[in-house]
């Protein structure tokens, strides 16, 4: 639903409406998933290890519901070098006022 979007705004939790990731972090990775390179704040981001199918990944969520947004990896852009790769079905999209 967001992996080719171009909309402005943010990107809040589907369950509890918590703003997460800003159109301005958002990047195209090919990964077939939208994607960003920083949260809107760390402190509405919780971070889990993840080494479910031989894997060893960091799985985040939303940390004011706990529900589950996606994985973090080391290999976006700069200037943080983070690739949120998150589902499209965890957010939905508010235009900035």
């Amino acid at each position: 639903k967001y992996n080719d979007s171009k909309l402005e705004g943010s990107f809040k939790c589907v369950c509890c409406g918590e703003e997460l990731f800003s159109s301005n972090a958002k990047f195209d990775s090919g990964s077939g998933w939208p994607s960003f390179w920083e949260p809107v704040s760390e402190d509405n981001i919780e971070y889990v290890s993840d080494t479910e199918y031989g894997m060893v990944r960091t799985e985040v969520n939303c940390k004011n519901c706990g529900s589950h947004l996606g994985h973090v990896f080391d290999d976006g852009p700069k200037p943080t070098n983070q690739r949120y790769c998150i589902n499209s079905i965890s957010l939905k999209h508010e235009k900035d006022e």
